[in-house]
């Protein structure tokens, strides 16, 4: 801000003179509060804390919510995994597959029967609770399966 010299008037009457004063007095006021801002160093400090903590939370949220989209993508990319390596095997092997897990069901509902007549209570008792913890868990029993089935044969053409 540049000012005339003393010698000439600044205003041509004493109401503009005030006006003038008034309008110095409050830059005067703004200058001194921003100078006290950026002197006041703990307040400063607690401005950033306060900027940290929520850049923090705000990648924390986006974090997060990345996250659970990952985990949906790799829960469906997991439910379809039997069905993939199922489409993946040739006819003979498939065929081979469901013949011997039908003569594996026949076998077990055998057994089962067998199990049911000879088996102390006890004993049927704990059995039937790992049946339902078996069919709880069967996508990952299932895939767990599939698994070993490609392992075989990855096995099996190498000795060929």
């Amino acid at each position: 801000m540049t000012q005339p010299p003393h010698d000439e008037p600044t205003a041509d009457s004493p109401e503009e003179l005030r006006e003038q004063v008034e309008q110095t007095r409050e830059e005067l006021g703004r200058t001194v509060e921003a100078l006290a801002a950026r002197t006041d160093v703990k307040a400063r400090a607690q401005e950033k804390v306060t900027e940290a903590r929520e850049q923090v939370a705000t990648t924390a949220g986006e974090l997060k919510e990345q996250a659970v989209l990952r985990a949906g993508e790799l829960k469906d990319k997991a439910a379809q995994a039997p069905s993939q390596l199922q489409d993946k095997l040739p006819d003979p092997v498939r065929d081979k597959v469901v013949e011997t897990a039908g003569q594996a069901r026949a076998a077990a509902f055998q057994a089962g029967r067998l199990w049911q007549e000879k088996a102390p209570e006890v004993l049927r008792e704990r059995t039937a609770q790992g049946a339902q913890t078996a069919r709880d868990k069967r996508g990952l029993l299932l895939a767990a399966a599939g698994a070993v089935v490609v392992a075989w044969m990855v096995c099996h053409r190498r000795k060929g």
